[in-house]
């Protein structure tokens, strides 16, 4: 079981037992940190443009999870601390893991026949994993939005409406009204979209869809964001409005993104972890993770040795 892992700490030590079988970039002397090694990062983590200020409030905690896909062991005793209102980016090579933690912060999972996930998942001192949770309040407090946009065959109105009408959070139609517009326009979207409301969802472009998912998530007031490769399908002009609304949505929520793109981690992330097998290896300033990192095996990922 790894140690949680806070901003605070160096987590140096604790990289040291995530991952002892992985000799191909470590050994004896590349286990101790050697200031001389540091490098000039390749990304731009536009520190001068990121909140100076963060909450040291923990939003979401895990404790020693474990996610099995039948026997396979595919995430491997994870402890994690996730503030309130950070964005935290989850990167790692394809298969690492990142993708199947994310899901366990708000039960995704549970649709998977053959998976198993052990250990604790808290939110607000709540376990997540309580059998008497109702699991639908749960992915309406925990909003998830996809690698591919999933507009419902509706029209825009009733794609953002949906939830609220679900959990009943409009007392009556002019409610609905100023929730679906209050949603549109923190996702950025209302100018273009007011004037054609009652069209096709599926209508609009993929940036403009992705947007869309945005705002129905947004619609249910949820307290946590988890986007999972939400830029991957997207052109570079829809990539760059979303992660600007990335940036603006973190003053209200907390927002965990899984992304492939190191340059969008850097960009649009506070923290940054870094996965590898299924282990959690570093977690870190999103800044220090790539100028500075603690493990070698991370150093490796980001200037391109392996993943």
């Amino acid at each position: 079981m790894n140690t949680v892992i806070t901003p605070e700490q160096n987590s140096l030590e604790q990289d040291k037992s995530v991952n002892p079988e992985q000799t191909q970039f470590t050994s004896a002397q590349g286990s101790q940190k050697q200031p001389s090694t540091s490098f000039v990062s390749q990304f731009d983590t536009q520190t001068s443009q990121k909140k100076d200020a963060k909450s040291t409030d923990v939003k979401i905690s895990t404790q020693d999870v474990h996610v099995y896909y039948g026997e396979t062991e595919a995430i491997k005793g994870i402890d994690l601390n996730i503030y309130a209102n950070e964005v935290i980016a989850f990167i790692g090579p394809s298969g690492c893991g990142k993708s199947t933690f994310l899901r366990t912060l708000n039960r995704m999972n549970d649709t998977i026949d053959s998976c198993r996930v052990t250990g604790k998942v808290m939110m607000d001192n709540q376990d997540i994993y309580d059998p008497n949770l109702d699991v639908v309040l749960l992915r309406a407090q925990v909003g998830m939005v996809f690698q591919k946009p999933n507009p419902f065959p509706k029209s825009i109105f009733d794609n953002v409406a949906y939830g609220p009408k679900l959990h009943g959070l409009a007392r009556d139609k002019y409610d609905m009204e100023e929730i679906v517009e209050n949603s549109l326009r923190k996702a950025g979207l209302w100018d273009e979209v007011k004037d054609r409301l009652n069209q096709p969802g599926t209508g609009l472009s993929g940036g403009q869809q992705q947007r869309l998912c945005i705002a129905r998530t947004i619609a249910v007031s949820p307290e946590v964001i988890l986007m999972d490769e939400p830029c991957s399908a997207l052109d570079p002009i829809a990539t760059a409005k979303v992660e600007e609304l990335i940036s603006e949505l973190s003053n209200q929520y907390t927002i965990a993104i899984v992304t492939h793109s190191m340059q969008q981690a850097a960009r649009v992330s506070d923290r940054t972890a870094y996965f590898h097998l299924g282990d959690l290896i570093e977690v870190n300033a999103t800044e220090k993770v790539f100028t500075q990192p603690d493990h070698q095996l991370t150093e490796a990922y980001i200037t391109g040795r392996f993943g």
